[in-house]
């Protein structure tokens, strides 16, 4: 078997191994198999091809990875569920939240949640307040402004 025979073998190799590895990280090293295989079958020698092998290779990594891996698996927009989805809602105070005794009653889309303010300020009955974060059944809301 000739040495360009080998590169585009181990070449093929790692496709096929990339296909059950995902990350782009064996398509590169077989990119710079193909490209040291081309190289081996016009250069003689050794150095040429494991010098474009390894060129090859890196540029892969530096240029086509970052490419694939932005277009192929974009990044995803996390999707907030259950009570995550409450935080930056607004809802109106139904039982007056005071700091001190660490009361009050927050109704947030039709549901009513313990509430606790944000601020340490006392907030009435009927003020409209954002929820701000959620710790357990707590609602901890800040005036709305």
């Amino acid at each position: 078997m000739h040495e360009w025979q080998v590169w585009l073998v181990a070449a093929l190799l790692l496709f096929v191994a990339e296909m059950l590895a995902p990350g782009f990280w064996l398509l590169s090293v077989a990119v710079g198999c193909v490209l040291a295989g081309v190289v081996s079958l016009v250069v003689p020698g050794f150095l040429a091809p494991v010098l474009s092998f390894a060129a090859g290779t890196l540029l892969s990594l530096v240029g086509v990875r970052p490419f694939l891996l932005r277009h192929i698996h974009p990044p995803s927009h996390e999707i907030k569920t259950n009570v995550d989805a409450l935080v930056g809602r607004v809802g109106v105070v139904s039982e007056r939240i005071d700091p001190a005794t660490g009361r009050g009653r927050v109704v947030v889309e039709g549901e009513d949640w313990r509430g606790t303010s944000l601020m340490d300020t006392v907030l009435e009955p009927g003020t409209r307040v954002m929820v701000v974060r959620v710790e357990g059944t707590t609602l901890y809301v800040d005036k709305e402004t």
